[in-house]
């Protein structure tokens, strides 16, 4: 008789695969194509909407607004990015990795995202509504507004990581661990439906789980 599978399943590794040798790059513009790439310096505001970005590294870079909207990212990394904005509305991001740095604002909202990983950074607000996510990890992250109204997610995994509140509004989950997530509060405890918590966290959200269930507390 075959093992039963250990749930939840862990997201697969995200690790961009990347050569060993990088041209440098110092531009960014609506519609590029860039590939084995590493582009630095980026300021102010940065139009790479509809760009195509392979095998590339995003580093030391200070912007008011990086717009990839609709943009296509596939085995990039993205080191130590401070900036306001970060617009990836409808994005396809592939085998990414965002590495510490400060993100006001992330809007991956409508994305399709495959095998990417948020590490050690700090994004006040992250939105991914409607976005389909499959084998994301969030590790060592503070996040303080996570927003993932009619969200799709597949394997995605929380380590070490906070959140001020979590919107959860028509999110549909399968293998959503969040053990690792220290969570003030959730809009819709009902769509945590087959996500794993650990004993604290759900007896310190028993009182929401109680009333999203029609369940009156009282002394």
């Amino acid at each position: 008789m075959p093992p039963r599978e250990t749930r939840p399943r862990p997201p697969r590794q995200a690790r961009p695969d990347l050569p060993p040798r990088l041209a440098v790059g110092t531009a960014l513009g609506r519609r590029s194509d860039v590939s084995q790439t590493r582009i630095e310096g980026l300021a102010g505001d940065v139009d790479a909407a509809h760009a195509r970005l392979v095998e590339c590294v995003l580093a030391a870079s200070a912007v008011d607004r990086l717009d990839l909207t609709g943009a296509t990212l596939i085995d990039v990394a993205i080191e130590e990015l401070r900036a306001t904005t970060v617009a990836a509305v409808r994005g396809r991001w592939r085998s990414v990795t965002i590495t510490g740095g400060r993100i006001g604002t992330l809007d991956l909202s409508r994305a399709q995202m495959d095998a990417v990983e948020l590490r050690g950074a700090r994004i006040d607000y992250l939105a991914l509504g409607q976005a389909v996510v499959a084998d994301l990890l969030i590790a060592d992250c503070v996040i303080g507004s996570l927003d993932m109204p009619a969200a799709s997610l597949e394997r995605v995994r929380f380590e070490d990581s906070r959140a001020d509140d979590v919107d959860t509004r028509e999110m549909r989950a399968a293998d959503l661990d969040l053990r690792g997530l220290q969570a003030l509060a959730y809009t819709e405890p009902a769509a945590l439906r087959g996500a794993t918590m650990a004993p604290h966290q759900a007896i310190a959200l028993a009182e929401s789980f109680a009333a999203a269930l029609g369940v009156q507390v009282r002394d």
